[in-house]
């Protein structure tokens, strides 16, 4: 693979959380195999889904939040084409006929904890019909519908995400030195759309600040460092809460294309670098993103944004210093020994704050690397090299955090 393929696959627009849509494109299929409306509706998931459904807010719903409001729209929005931009297709009908489903206690959440993927199976009842449909693996890949319990459709597999996958395990074969030169020679074309996603995410960013009280924001005009994180912070508060504004993701998460870009987009100006050095940073923090976040898994118990994103961003900020491999070796370690502990307790607004805390720490863990200066192998789980620090995070993730992970869909459930 090339990295123009592998931006085809990392760097792509998304509108909101992606497991909500994923939740409501299932309901449409679902919905679409019985005569008249949607009397009931079941939705089984797993863990990991709920987590991310939880609260997070939903576009063009009047910022409607949570998992039984993505489940109630699936079962009326009609556009099944649309996959994971169906909720742009919520009108005051679709609203109102959610509304009812919910308000009669008509929306079912079951949580299937033996489920390690993604997995949504997705049931409804009309006047006389049922109609079903399961999703699994990836986002948008429909492992079977049925009407009145006879299949309808089976097996369809979804080749984008499939490619997904090899686009994340490839940046996760690179060695950093590999990854340098590549960054390196960028293309025009390349650069182009390097650029684009970046305009997309100042822009939510921007938006977010809006949303703020004046004392926050007045707060994180103190210092460049605070000011950058702030603008994070609102980037992602908007789009947890579900505005309209599409947003570049990478390695899946459009919270983590913000955290790798707004800052090189700030930093262009304040640290007077040239674009195109910004645009290799921009890419060299996506190739690391997708690297760490194929070590601890697309959703998982460590924050992914904090950790995957942080460390991304920590890489192009040596970059954009004149650093290279030993100093983005030791950013690493210093953010593995740092931020490790974040844990991941669903998408949600207070993502927001969250990827303020790993901004900041991204910025201090490079002007140590800069001079020397890293948490040594004698600490805790940091290793030798920023890549055995990796290969550590993963394993505290994917094993460490599984009794975690449990405790904290327990809370959430009682929430629900």
């Amino acid at each position: 693979m090339e990295l123009p393929g592998y931006l085809n696959q990392e760097w792509v627009p998304a509108l909101g959380c992606t497991e909500p849509a994923s939740i409501a494109y299932a309901g449409i299929n679902a919905a679409k195999q019985i005569a008249g409306p949607v009397r009931t509706c079941t939705v089984t998931i797993d863990p990991k889904i709920y987590k991310n459904c939880h609260a997070v807010g939903i576009p063009h719903s009047g910022h409607k939040t949570g998992i039984k409001w993505a489940a109630a729209l699936g079962c009326f929005l009609e556009n099944s084409n649309a996959k994971l931009e169906c909720f742009r297709n919520i009108d005051e009908d679709v609203l109102a006929k959610a509304s009812a489903l919910i308000d009669h206690d008509k929306v079912g959440i079951c949580v299937d904890t033996t489920r390690h993927d993604l997995f949504i199976d997705f049931e409804v009842r009309g006047d006389k019909d049922t109609g079903r449909c399961i999703i699994e693996g990836t986002h948008t890949n429909i492992a079977l519908v049925a009407k009145n319990g006879r299949a309808v459709v089976r097996s369809h597999r979804d080749t984008r995400n499939q490619k997904t996958d090899s686009a994340r395990t490839w940046a996760a074969s690179l060695s950093t030195q590999t990854m340098l030169e590549l960054v390196k020679n960028l293309n025009q074309e390349t650069r182009s759309r390097i650029r684009n996603g970046m305009e997309l995410n100042i822009a939510i960013a921007e938006h977010g600040l809006t949303l703020f009280p004046e004392s926050f924001v007045k707060m994180t005009q103190t210092d460049l460092l605070t000011r950058i994180s702030g603008l994070v912070c609102a980037g992602v508060y908007a789009r947890m809460w579900g505005e309209d504004f599409p947003v570049m993701s990478v390695a899946g998460s459009g919270n983590k294309g913000i955290v790798c870009s707004v800052p090189l987009t700030l930093l262009e100006k304040e640290w007077d670098v040239s674009a195109s050095k910004i645009e290799e940073a921009l890419a060299l923090a996506m190739l690391f993103t997708s690297k760490t976040t194929q070590a601890l898994g697309t959703l998982s118990a460590v924050c992914g944004c904090s950790n995957a994103a942080g460390i991304g961003l920590a890489s192009a900020l040596v970059y954009l210093q004149g650093g290279g491999e030993q100093e983005i070796s030791l950013a690493i370690n210093n953010m593995v020994g740092n931020v490790t502990g974040m844990i991941c307790d669903g998408a949600k607004i207070g993502c927001a704050l969250k990827t303020m805390t790993s901004v900041d720490a991204a910025f201090r863990a490079t002007a140590l690397a800069m001079s020397g200066i890293g948490i040594p192998y004698s600490d805790g789980i940091v290793g030798r090299t920023g890549s055995e620090s990796l290969s550590n995070l993963g394993k505290i993730a994917t094993k460490g955090m599984i009794q975690t992970d449990k405790e904290i869909l327990k809370i959430m459930k009682r929430k629900l």
